[in-house]
Order: structure tokens, then sequence, then C-alpha cells
């Protein structure tokens, strides 16, 4: 066989081929063309994409005060709730009404289409920013359901909505001062809202885990029934007696809870405007007053403790003291020596003032600071106002505040320092929010010795028996307390016209589980010729709380014998 016809292996045909050519071309230069060509229909399509991508930012993308509309009306908060899970403040969803002054065809149709729903809206300063080329401007939030059926009718370019959350207190005014209020960005900005906010809401909106999200309620100590109760009689009692405002507590000596406060006037949380009015504050914890009389009730446990002042001691109160230039006098004087109980029942200032400087200027620094007089109290409210003490402490000083004048602190103070006086001693620092007696015993300090506050139990059920306080008692609850008046200070000076009246008691005298406060700021007498003093009003007041609320809070009436109608007293 020749060699032209020997097979070929493929390595010996692969290596014998000829390389191919395209003319003049080589294969490298097409390659290098094709990747060129590549390269400039990728930058061709780079270009119109992103010019497509400007355009829909101008035209149809959400502006940044869109967006951030968006998360603000999105922001949820968690019900608030009472001890027993009734609702006091909640999130409903509701329109608001928003232009996109570029997409509008016709700012004439558009402005005359929203003024047929909102007159307010129809003026030449609406005219300019809808004429403007802005992105996104509001209109109106928080719309009613027929305005926005209204507004969408019309079907105007370049106008929508967006649904929000808004807060909704279905009590309206009931608990306002406690449960606070929101801005109209669903933000606490008073009460237990603003607590909410500050304690752990706010992070949590950060981070936008707050968004269309359910959360766990956050529950109260306040009893709603209770509160309607202690409002209702406040609202009675400034009608009856003509005063201007009104201050209304009832705690727990036990725990510290705020079963319930009212402070009138109040406002309706679903009215925020209502809120900025001034004579519409919290009273009760963001106010502070001379408290009067109740007082000496403070003074006489800090005389008592001190055991300097015994419950068999007796005081001359025959004649007034002098004290830096000033004269120290009894209302209604009995012009003799007094008892420990006798100057507590007839409310003595001249054996108040004795029992005091018996004690010792120093000793009352001391108390006041131990219950709270001399220091802001911390409660989950931002309206904590703190008291006003003497900037000099001396012996006028110390004289007038033994009998509640010279100081001035907050309702609050005074209830939770009572307290303290009727529980055992325990100095037990309020709240808001649910706590134990557990927890309640771990925070409590020690402020009188026991049978100091079973003393002051038995006075304050004594002066309800056969003093100033008659009008308290309420059949089978053992009611105690005290009357306190204040005149007002006008223009540096006191004023005999104008009174603050109070009534601070506690119920049952003979285990004490609440304290009722009722205050009532220039009350007037109820009928002509009759006086205007706390035993006349306030304690009427407090004994018509205590015999509406106590069944509600579990205390039963019981039946009083004639020779229990007092506390036994180891004293």
């Amino acid at each position: 066989m020749s060699q032209a016809s020997e097979p070929l292996s493929f390595l010996q045909f692969k290596r014998s081929q000829p390389k191919p050519t395209y003319g003049s071309v080589s294969t490298g230069t097409v390659r290098s063309r094709v990747y060129l060509s590549m390269v400039v229909f990728a930058l061709i399509f780079c270009v119109i994409g992103g010019r497509l991508a400007q355009l829909a930012q101008m035209e149809e993308q959400p502006t940044k005060e869109f967006m951030s509309a968006q998360d603000a009306v999105a922001a949820s908060r968690p019900d608030l709730v009472d001890r027993n899970s009734e609702i006091l403040a909640t999130d409903i969803k509701t329109a608001s009404v928003y232009a996109e002054p570029r997409k509008i065809l016709d700012v004439e149709e558009v402005l005359e289409g929203i003024g047929s729903v909102f007159p307010d809206l129809n003026n030449d300063a609406m005219r300019k920013r809808l004429s403007s080329r802005a992105g996104f401007i509001w209109l109106k939030r928080e719309i009613t359901p027929a305005q926005h059926q209204a507004i969408h009718r019309l079907g105007l370019p370049g106008i929508g909505f967006l649904w929000e959350k808004q807060r909704f207190y279905p009590g309206g005014p009931i608990a306002s001062h406690i449960v606070g209020s929101v801005n109209i960005d669903n933000q606490g900005i008073a009460g237990i809202e603003k607590y909410v906010d500050d304690a752990w809401l706010a992070d949590l909106q950060k981070l936008g885990f707050a968004s269309d999200r359910s959360m766990e309620p956050v529950k109260l100590a306040v009893d709603l029934r209770v509160q309607h109760v202690v409002r209702d009689e406040l609202l009675k009692g400034i009608e009856r007696y003509r005063a201007i405002a009104g201050v209304g507590i009832v705690l727990d000596v036990n725990t510290g809870e705020v079963v319930a406060m009212a402070s009138l006037p109040d406002y309706d949380p679903n009215n925020r405007g209502e809120a900025l009015e001034a004579d519409r504050m919290n009273r009760a914890t963001g106010g502070t007053f001379e408290m009067g009389s109740v007082f000496k009730g403070f003074t006489t446990a800090n005389a008592l403790a001190s055991g300097k002042v015994t419950m068999y001691d007796s005081f001359d109160a025959t004649r007034p003291i002098r004290a830096g230039g000033r004269t120290i006098s009894d209302f209604h004087g009995k012009k003799r020596i007094l008892s420990v109980p006798e100057i507590f029942i007839y409310s003595s200032n001249i054996g108040t003032a004795k029992m005091m400087l018996t004690t010792g200027i120093e000793e009352q620094k001391r108390f006041f600071a131990d219950i709270g007089f001399t220091s802001r109290t911390v409660t989950e409210l931002p309206e904590n106002a703190a008291p006003q003490v003497p900037k000099r402490w001396g012996e006028l000083a110390a004289i007038t505040m033994s009998f509640g004048h010279g100081i001035s602190v907050t309702p609050m103070q005074t209830a939770v320092a009572a307290a303290a006086l009727v529980n055992g001693g325990r100095y037990i620092p309020p709240t808001f929010l649910p706590r134990d007696e557990a927890t309640a015993n771990s925070l409590a300090r020690q402020v009188i010795p026991p049978k100091v506050s079973q003393a002051l139990r038995y006075l304050y059920r004594l002066n309800v028996i056969t003093g100033s306080g008659k009008r308290a008692d309420v059949p089978g609850y053992l009611v105690g307390g005290k009357t306190g008046t204040a005149e007002k200070v006008e223009n540096r000076r006191y004023n005999p016209n104008k009174r603050r009246n109070s009534f601070l008691s506690a119920f049952p005298m003979d285990d004490p589980r609440y304290v009722v406060l009722v205050v009532l700021d220039e009350p007037k007498p109820e009928k002509e010729g009759m006086a205007a003093t706390a035993g006349l009003n306030t304690a009427p007041m407090v004994a018509n709380i205590i015999r509406r609320a106590a069944p509600m809070l579990g205390v039963m009436p019981r039946a009083i014998t004639e020779g229990t109608q007092t506390i036994e007293i180891a004293y």
C-alpha cells in the first residue's frame, strides 16, 4: 500500500490543518471587535436605564418627605388598659389627605375642590403651595370618613390619601391626666403615653419594629370604675360649692398603686387643643399648694416618733404665741391647755407649733425629707412638680410649716406621705403601674415606728367621730381623716376670702387599705349664711367616694358596735 493511502491519526490531521483566515483579519481581531460592541451596548443600556431611573425618581417615586410621612403614620402604639383590662387608649385607622404638586394639572380646580370640603384651605397660601414643584405636602391630617369620601369623589389628579394610626381614648376625659395624650404623629407628649415612649417604644420605632405590629397592652394600676367615681364626685363638688378646680386621689397604702387620680378641669385627649389650656393642668402631680391643717398629722407623727412627746402630754394653748414678729393663733381656739388628741381634733395651731418646738427644727427637717416633702416625687408621669420649701428654715418657717403654711407640695406627695402614717410607718413610692405587695415591701423604708402609726390611726378615727371630720364618716368603714383649710397667697399676702380646702383620709382605720384625698380650690358656701370650711365640703365628698368605691375595691362594710367605733392603741 502506498504512503498516500495510509490513514492519518487525529493528532496528525489536526496539526496538518492550516489556520483559517478571513481575508486579512485575524481571529483575535474579530473577538476584540465583538467585546467592544458588547461594552458599547452595555454602556448605552446603562445610560438609558439611568435616565429612566432619574425620571422615575422625579415623577413617580415618593419624596423623602413622603417616605417620612409614611413612616410616621405607620407607627403603632400599644393599648393602655386599666387593672381590669378595660381599654383606656387604643389605635384606630383614619385617613389623611395629601397633595403632590408636580402631578397637579389645574391648581384652581384642585383648590376649588378641596375648598368645598375644607373651606379653610381655599386661600392664597395654599394656592402658592399647590403651584410649587414640591413632591409632597400634607393637606389635612386625620379627616373624617365623610370628608374622605367627599374628596375621593372629586377625583382630583395629584391628591391622595394615607391611612394612618390615630390614638383613640374611649373614656374621653375620665382618666386624661393619667393616660396623657399624643401628638398628630402618634408620639406620646404627656402622661403614661409619654412614659411608654421614653421607656421603650421610641427605641422600638427607630429600629422599625413598631410598624403595623400588634403589641402587648400596657396595664395600669388605675381602676376605671373608681376613677369614674372620683371624677364624678369632683364634678358634683365643684358645681355644688362653686369651686374653680379640684383634685381627687385614691392610693393603695400597701403597694403605693394609684387606683384613681382626677384633676379638674381636665381635658378630652381626643381633642388635643384642650390640653394646652392653662387651667387644665394636672394639679395632682404637677401643681404645688399649701395644704393647711392636714400637715398637723405629719407634725404629730414626727413628735411622737421622736420620743419627746407622748399621747398623754398636754400643751398650753391659752394664748397666741409670737415668733419672728408674727402672731400665731387658733381659728376657733379653746383657750386652755390641750392634750395631744385634743390638739389634733380641735386643729390647734398653737398646740401643734409647741409640739414641733419640743421636737426640734432639725428633727422636722429630717422627717419632712424622709416622707418626701423636700424633693420631687418621681412617678411614671412626666408631670411631677418639685415642692417649694423656705430658703431659710428658721423658727418662724418651722412653726408655720408645722400646720401646713409656708411649704407647698403636690397633692400626690401628701397622699403618699399619709399612707406611711397609717400603713405601719412604711414610706412606699407611688406608681401608676401594677405592683404586688412583695415588690412594694422591697421598696419601702420605715419612717415612723409601727406603734406611732397605730396612734395616728386612732387620732384620724377620733377626728371623724368627734372632730371636724364628722361628715366624712361612712357606716361600716371606720373612716379616719383630717381637714385642711389654707388661705391662698395673692400679691405675697394671704387672702382670707380665698381658700383651698382639703380632706385627707384613710379606711378602714383598724386595717387601712386606701388613702383618699380631696382638694377644692376656692370653694364657696353651699348656702347663704354657711361657712366654706373643709369639714363642710371636702369631708362629705370623701364620704361619697368611699361609699361608692369601697365595694368595687373589695372592701365591704361591716357591722360596727358602739364600743368599737375607735381603734385600740398600744402606746
